[in-house]
This record gives C-alpha cells, structure tokens and sequence, in this order.
C-alpha cells in the first residue's frame, strides 16, 4: 500500500471512537528523557508513517541537557531506529525531523516559561499552527506542580471552555505512593487544569488485547451470558517481570511492587474484565463503568491482610544461566529493605455478577519469563458422562488473554483423542494477533497519543478512579506496615514466587496457571 506523502494527508485524522485528531503541538517535558526516547518519539513516528497523523503538528521537547534542535533530532533518529516497531524511512523521516525542536531548561524554574512561550509561538507560526497544545509531563511527581504553575504563569495554558483552543496535559505515572499523595498531586494538577484537560496514563491500556477485551465481551452474543458467577469459577491476573531490579533502586525502594503494578496496571485490567457492559462507547459511560468495579472491590483490612495476601523480596537465583544478585544485594537497596519485588493477593467483587467468585492477582520481579494474561477458568462440567469420578477428572475451559510478549487469545476445550476409546483432551483454540493481521500490533503509546490529540479520554483514568484505587491499596499497605518484616517472604529468582502463594490458592482447590 502507498502511504501518502505530506502534501496528500488530511488536515484532521479520526480515531477509531471517530473522533477528529487536530494539528497541534506536543511539548513533552522530560524530552531528554529515556521515555522519549524509548517510547513517545519512536510512537509519533509509527503513526506519522501509518499516516495517522494531521498534516500538521509539531513536536517540542524540553529537558535539563543543553540540546540544539539537531542533537534532539539525532537522538530521535536513533531511537527509532532501535525501537520502532516498523523500520526508518528516509523521506518520512526528513519530514518528522523537521517538525521536532528542543528547547532547554529546568521545569521548577519559572523563568524558563516565558523563553518556552516564545519558542512555542515561533514554532506554531513557522507551520501555520492554530494554538492546539499538548504538554506531556514524563517527569518525577515532584515536578508536576512547578511545571503546570510554569505553564499557568507564561500564559500557555488555555480555559477547558474555549471552542478555538485546546490545552490538555498528559500525566505519567507513578500518580502518588497511597492515598493522601494522590489526592495532593490531583489537586496540585487541578489548579491549573480543568478535569476535562487531564489524561493520566496508563499505556497497559492501549495494549491491543487490552482494548480487545471489550470488544470480545461486548461483540460476541456467546461470551456475555455465561460472564458471571453461575458459570466462571474464578479469575487469574498475572504480570510477571523476567528482569531484577536493574538501576531502578531509587524509584523502586519507594514503590515496591504493590505500588508499581497492582495499584494501576493490574487493577485496571481487572475493571475491563468485571466491568458491566456500557450503554455507549462514550468517554465517560466507559469509564463510569470501569469505576464501579473499584467500587464493588471488598476492602482487604487489618487481619484480612494475612490471610489474603503474600508478598516477598527475590533471594539470589539463576535466570536463563545467568546469575541473579538477591534484592537486597542489587545497588542501591538497603541491607535491610522490607520493599516487596512479589505480590499475590485473593480478593472478591461485592455485586450480584460476581458473588462469590475469587479474582487472584500476582505481579513478581526476577521470575522465570516476561509475561502477561488474564485467565477466565468456567466451573467444572457435572461429574457425569466424561467427567465421572471413574475416569481422569476433566480439566476445566478456560479463555486466556494474552497481553505479553505474543498477544493474543485462546479458549482451552475438550475434545476426543483419536481412537476407539471414548478417552478426551485438552486442546487450545488460539488467536495470535501477528498470524491473523500479518503485521505486529502498533504500540500502546500510539494508541493513547492518538486518542489525547483526538480528545478521547476512554482509555485513561479519571481522578476518582485513581483515589478509589489507592484507597484500595493503601488498606493494604497500612496492614503490611503493621505486620512488618514478619510478613515477608523469600523467593529464589527465576522461579514463580513463594510457597506461600501457592498456599494462597491451593486453599481454594486451585493453582496458578503457567504462563
């Protein structure tokens, strides 16, 4: 297929809810940054070469090191050349380079706004711009505050109401470290941005079998009836990380794995699979029914947290023949840390649709690979026909979403094994996305820059939601702190976790799926 060439592309792009995506300019704070590098310049470009997006736009990245345009513009090139999902081309290329600029200073210091102002309006004026801002802060939280006051003082910002004028601001993660912080950084963004103009991140969201979940659900008349607590036994949530704790220590100590992947990632894929099914793919429809699934979540408090929780740090280990340092030998950990790197958790939904039914959730560092799923298991068939206490128990259908490294789907159902006897087996019905389209899902950061230059927040979390999911976590954490080291676990790297996790579920007539 011939892509069109920037002459040939329209003015405005539609995202796949239909809404209009408009030129605009992107001001990415933290453009020197590995999240630029890595991730947002490399997307912009994918979507820039899948002719996604307006003919006009521009680019402006600002960070501490003293970059000219041509060095922002060189380090863009190689990042893209290593982790871009489609390969460097040299006439779109020559196109997007022209469009990225770098504009250096420090973000807490309100001097450097009004040089920003300036360079901004240069910049929108060069490409006949119409005043459409985006400014994305991939920065420490600590710096939110400074740079929305920053943007408010030099006058970028415009009124949520202004029909002619966009301002919206993109928020990385990690949005707090409980409760209280979150509310304090929501307000802090809140001074300055309307609720409309926020779009607090989550790329596990623009995963292309995330977002297909909802459509599996909701577009199949043979999955809905049956999704509930008559015919589903249970649900597993895992995200496991093959890698240690590599140069993150400083974040990570402050962390931990409840914080880093339970409280958004892992909660968030929980409310696409229990949520009820939305009147309308509106914005705030989507999200109103990802936020009653927070809602109904039973609270996990004092002795509770004992019971139905494990977490753990890794001990030395071997992953793929490579030796692997325990969490308190890694750099920059204390010798006596107490900061979980495993949780698993067993927790319920207060609603007639899942009454009853156990949600398990485990995230780890160091475990033997790097994956990602949701596993649906439906009850047992009666203990009849070829279920019968007789014959080999029947192991039970499940349907699998695989979110990482190879996503797809896949409904595990009995079938007969050849032969004269009347014996079955367990075989999987698979969708692969890469076999069925022939070509790698786009990444989750075009995805979710896309829908902010469109103005779709469907896929982002709305402020509630992410004070009524610390207000889960934080339960948790409050009784962790009680338990203290007492409660910790060991686990050798480059294996699955605790003995005690799979005491966790093996107490249900259960154990965690392999992945």
């Amino acid at each position: 297929m011939t892509r069109p060439t920037p002459h040939e592309q329209p003015l405005t792009r539609q995202t796949n809810s239909g809404a209009h995506v408009e030129p605009c300019t992107l001001v990415i704070f933290g453009g020197s940054g590995d999240l630029t590098r890595r991730k947002l310049l490399p997307a912009l470009y994918n979507l820039r070469l899948d002719g996604l997006l307006p003919a006009n736009y521009a680019v402006v990245g600002i960070g501490r090191r003293p970059w000219s345009d041509d060095e922002f513009r060189k380090i863009a090139h190689g990042g893209i050349e290593q982790f871009s999902r489609q390969s460097l081309q040299q006439d779109t290329w020559e196109d997007f380079a022209r469009r990225l600029h770098y504009f250096s200073g420090a973000s807490e210091d309100l001097t450097t706004y009004q040089g920003l102002r300036r360079r901004i309006e240069e910049i929108e004026t060069q490409f006949n711009l119409s005043g459409h801002r985006i400014f994305y802060l991939a920065i420490p939280p600590s710096s939110f505050g400074p740079s929305c006051e920053g943007l408010r003082h030099a006058g970028l910002i415009y009124p949520a109401d202004l029909p002619d004028r966009v301002s919206r601001v993109i928020v990385e993660k990690p949005i707090g470290h409980d409760l209280e912080s979150a509310k304090a950084i929501n307000t802090t963004i809140g001074e300055v941005f309307d609720e409309s103009q926020i779009y607090r991140i989550d790329h596990y969201l623009g995963k292309e079998t995330v977002q297909n979940i909802m459509v599996l659900r909701f577009a199949n008349s043979i999955f809905e009836p049956i999704w509930n607590h008559k015919y589903i036994d249970h649900v597993q949530i895992t995200v496991s990380e093959e890698e240690g704790l590599g140069t993150r220590a400083s974040y990570y100590e402050q962390a931990g794995a409840l914080r880093d992947m339970m409280q958004n990632h892992i909660l968030q894929l929980l409310c696409l699979i229990a949520m009820e099914p939305p009147y309308s793919l509106d914005t705030d429809v989507v999200r109103n029914g990802r936020m009653e699934v927070l809602r109904s979540l039973r609270p996990i408090r004092g002795t509770d947290v004992e019971h139905v929780t494990v977490r753990a740090q890794y001990t030395p280990g071997t992953i793929k023949g490579q030796e692997v340092p325990g969490y308190r030998h890694e750099a920059g950990v204390r010798p006596d840390s107490t900061t979980e790197t495993y949780v698993a958790l067993r927790c319920y939904m207060e609603n007639w649709r899942w009454s009853g039914v156990p949600f398990y959730l485990r995230t780890g560092k160091a475990m033997p690979r790097r994956a990602s799923e949701i596993a649906v298991q439906f009850k047992d068939i009666p203990e009849i026909l070829f279920n019968a206490a007789s014959l080999t128990r029947q192991a039970p259908n499940v349907l699998t979403f695989r979110i990482q490294p190879h996503e797809g789907m896949a409904l595990r159902i009995m079938a007969k094994n050849p032969g004269s006897r009347a014996t079955t087996h367990p075989v999987d019905m698979n969708f692969n996305y890469g076999d069925a389209f022939s070509a790698p899902s786009p990444e989750a950061y075009e995805r979710l820059l896309l829908d902010v230059m469109a103005g779709d927040a469907s896929l982002f979390m709305r402020r509630d939601a992410v004070e009524a999911s610390w207000a889960w976590i934080t339960d948790i954490l409050d009784g962790w702190k009680v338990l203290g080291s007492r409660g910790l676990s060991e686990y050798p790297a480059g294996t699955w976790g605790p003995i005690e996790a799979d005491k966790l579920i093996a107490t249900d007539g259960q154990q965690w799926r392999l992945v």
